[in-house]
């Protein structure tokens, strides 16, 4: 059988892990799609160097267009990064009557509902699992290994860099700044690290997961987004001393009012399975109404990892390029016509366990007055201890049961105005999960 062309745009490091896995596997990828899969064009911005990795054989170009448009390109493989250009190369793609393969997760975030429902009109393909967690098939998993699943949470480590920050902080002590100077050491973070420590990175994943879990459009811009940034040293501590370690969540939760949608720091405790996921590694826990919770695990980022993901796509559409549309797996899991317009809640809305903390006076009723308040908002204390701070202050560290976050924001914009409150209220919020 005739093999599939590929277009390929970018040879970066995923571009380029996922020339290496073509070549090195081209064998066993030739086996199971059933026929060969080959790299004819590719686009860059800097020819010389890209000859450097490619066979002479290889059509090699600064012209992105040449390559989506090109007759003979049967598959476009998007690995630009970064939004607008990439978008408008995928559209033309779509509209040129060509599958996509992709690993840009903020393309999707963004521009999800349109490149979908281009596509579905057009009867092309966009797969993008590398766009989530890197090597582990979580997007197969959730589209179709959960299909028979009213899928009710979703919660994961969605983001490598971020949880290797964390767990140099716990492990070791150091401050947030020495943690992320030693993963941009190793290549974990970019030197703008901005969209992963600020939660960004994650939040892109979890508006797709969110999708495919719960039949919704893609919404990232309903993401409660959070990051690690201001995450003190202290509260890795004392989260330590109460039983729990931090972690960056991407948490997507169905109740009865419609949809979480979230991305924070989250005290864990510390036996349960998230918990123990350290340095870069990825996981996503998946809670389904027939099959319980299922735990994914694995490399969630870097060239070979992503690469096996993009790779695996190609496979996929390979064994239905010439399938009717109709018989293919629909984009965000659902039928385009059956996604659901259930609303992605507020935070105010979200219910939760907190860690509260905060620097007051220390003298005679201070605790007893922020326990009062706390009651008044009908927030029901779980344990508490205090630790001293200088003269005359101490820290008071609170965990409390579930209770409304509009309840907690309230409690905390009162104990903010007691006079002997000398700190902002720091607040992180506490999941049992497993």
């Amino acid at each position: 059988m005739k093999p599939l062309n590929i277009g390929m745009l970018g040879l970066g490091v995923v571009g380029r892990g996922t020339w290496k896995v073509l070549n090195d596997n081209a064998e066993e990828i030739a086996r199971r799609a059933g026929r060969n899969l080959q790299i004819t064009s590719v686009a860059v911005r800097d020819e010389d160097k890209a000859r450097q990795w490619l066979n002479n054989d290889v059509h090699v170009t600064t012209d992105g267009l040449s390559v989506v448009r090109d007759p003979n390109t049967d598959i476009v493989v998007e690995l630009i990064g970064g939004e607008e250009e990439a978008f408008d190369w995928v559209m033309e793609a779509i509209a040129q009557g060509k599958h996509v393969v992709t690993a840009n997760k903020a393309m999707l975030a963004n521009h999800g509902n349109e490149i979908f429902a281009a596509a579905h009109k057009k009867g092309v393909m966009v797969a993008y699992e590398g766009a989530v967690a890197g090597g582990i098939p979580i997007i197969k998993a959730v589209r179709e290994g959960l299909a028979a699943n009213r899928i009710q949470w979703i919660a994961g480590i969605i983001n490598g860099t971020t949880n290797y920050i964390l767990s140099q902080m716990r492990a070791y002590g150091v401050t947030f700044d020495e943690a992320l100077d030693q993963a941009q050491e190793l290549g974990y973070a970019e030197a703008d690290p901005t969209f992963d420590i600020e939660g960004v990175d994650a939040a892109h994943k979890l508006a797709l997961l969110a999708s495919m879990a719960f039949g919704i459009p893609v919404q990232f811009d309903k993401v409660h987004t959070e990051g690690i940034s201001s995450l003190a040293s202290e509260d890795i501590v004392h989260a330590d001393r109460l039983g729990y370690c931090i972690k960056l969540l991407g948490i997507t939760r169905r109740n009865g009012e419609g949809i979480e949608l979230r991305v924070h720091p989250t005290l864990v405790p510390t036996d349960s399975l998230l918990s123990n996921v350290e340095g870069a590694m990825n996981a996503v826990l998946v809670e389904g109404d027939v099959v319980g919770p299922t735990l994914y695990y694995g490399q969630g980022a870097g060239d070979l990892p992503t690469a096996s993901a993009v790779v695996a796509d190609l496979v996929d559409v390979t064994r239905l390029h010439s399938a009717s549309p109709d018989h293919r797996v629909p984009h965000l899991a659902f039928q385009p016509h059956a996604l659901s317009d259930v609303p992605v809640l507020s935070m105010a809305q979200v219910e939760s366990a907190y860690y509260l903390r905060l620097r007051v006076h220390d003298r005679p009723g201070v605790l007893s007055d922020i326990s009062r308040l706390l009651a008044d908002a009908g927030i029901s204390i779980g344990s508490m201890f205090q630790q001293p701070y200088g003269d005359e202050q101490a820290d008071i560290i609170f965990l409390t049961h579930q209770a409304v976050e509009g309840d907690v924001d309230t409690a905390i914009s009162q104990i903010q105005a007691l006079p002997f409150v000398l700190s902002e209220v720091i607040r992180l919020r506490v999941e049992a999960l497993l």
